[in-house]
């Protein structure tokens, strides 16, 4: 295996110089020159914005494996008082992804000196933007993407809360579908003395905002974890002597199944669409940020086992899929893949958290597991 030093030096350096979603510049070189160290066939730079592929070409006929690590940070003021703490104001490493990108430089080095013993093609994926869902759709639809594209994907996650170095698989649905709405209400303004005169939505505002709430109860099976959480709500401006003639409702959609989003994405705009048509206002709905759920292919789930228990790994099985959201699903809607994750303690501070920082103990059994993965598919 890399060397443990050399490999906990590169990610602390990359966790002191964070930067945030389609801004990765100088996280992306730093990847690039790193890799060219270790001989690859081909570096690929400017993949859906910064992203870096690393391509390990064996030369013999075989499947086509990619592995994907994610380089963008989240506009957070980190609250640690180590001498590797973030140099660059409200912006951290809070998700880990400095870890996730030493674990794939670790990778790099161990498949430059086994691509002899491997058939087949190996890519390393460095990807931005993940935490805003823009990177995946954009490494997808640059036209460098296609001539690497592969058979077979996988990912990891650090996951606190599991045992250091544990790896934790789901068959099926692994992570939660999400999606932000933004619905505009445009009425009328008046004088506040006069409001008949005017069309105000603060009704249709709150009918959204218990409306929306209600849609996984009465549209979803109740096996179904699904949930809306309305995040943001604003009335017209600031005005004692005026009635508002706008309004807007945010709201967070979450499902683990990506059929009932749709169900609640449609139920939705009808609901939007009903209560404008009530109070006489003008409507329209915006999606943002949409993340599928990340969808497990089984026989993919099992090489993942069969390599975590080669590397000694204890697995983990959740009952549930997890709440939280990964745009490495849009991979696994085009190839045969499967995420999973990585135990980075039980008492390990949560992902975003201010004072989170990746523990740089688990990045060997990482590593061991991605090789293991690569082996099984591509060893000779």
């Amino acid at each position: 295996m890399p060397d443990k030093i050399d490999l906990v030096r590169f990610r602390r350096n990359l966790h002191s110089r964070p930067e945030l979603s389609r801004e990765e510049a100088e996280t992306a070189k730093t990847v690039a020159e790193t890799l060219e160290k270790f001989n690859p066939t081909e570096v690929i730079t400017g993949l859906g914005g910064h992203g870096v592929a690393g391509v390990f070409d064996t030369g013999k006929q075989g499947p086509a494996i990619m592995l994907r690590a994610d380089l963008d940070a989240l506009p957070i003021e980190e609250e640690n008082d180590f001498e590797y703490i973030s140099k660059n104001p409200g912006v951290a490493h809070s998700c880990g992804h400095d870890g996730h990108m030493s674990i794939m430089v670790g990778a790099a080095e161990q498949l430059s000196k086994i691509l002899p013993n491997l058939k087949g093609r190996i890519v390393l994926l460095f990807q931005p933007a993940e935490e805003i869902a823009f990177g995946a759709k954009a490494v997808l639809e640059d036209e460098k993407f296609k001539r690497i594209e592969p058979d077979y994907v996988f990912g990891l996650h650090n996951l606190p809360g599991f045992p250091e170095g544990s790896i934790i698989s789901i068959k099926g649905e692994f992570a939660s579908a999400s999606q932000g709405l933004v619905a505009k209400f445009k009425g009328k303004t008046s004088h506040a003395g006069e409001p008949q005169h005017g069309y105000n939505p603060v009704l249709a505002m709150t009918a959204a905002i218990h409306g929306l709430m209600a849609i996984p109860s009465m549209h979803t099976p109740i096996e179904r974890s699904a949930l809306v959480t309305v995040i943001h709500a604003r009335l017209g401006e600031v005005a004692f002597g005026t009635s508002p003639g706008y309004a807007e409702v945010m709201a967070t959609f979450r499902s683990h199944r990506n059929l009932e989003m749709q169900v609640m994405e449609a139920r939705a705009e009808e609901l939007i669409q009903g209560i404008a048509g009530t109070y006489g206002l003008q409507s329209s709905t915006e999606w943002v940020e949409v993340f599928p759920a990340i969808c497990n292919n089984d026989e993919c789930v099992g090489i993942i086992e069969h390599a975590a228990i080669d590397a000694g790994a204890e697995i983990v099985h959740p009952e549930f899929p997890f709440s939280w959201t990964e745009d490495f699903s849009y991979y696994l809607q085009r190839y045969k893949g499967a995420f999973f994750g990585l135990g980075a303690g039980v008492d390990h501070p949560q992902l975003h958290n201010p004072d989170y920082d990746f523990p740089d103990r688990i990045i060997p059994k990482g590593l061991e597991v991605y090789i293991n993965i690569v082996k099984s598919l591509l060893g000779s």
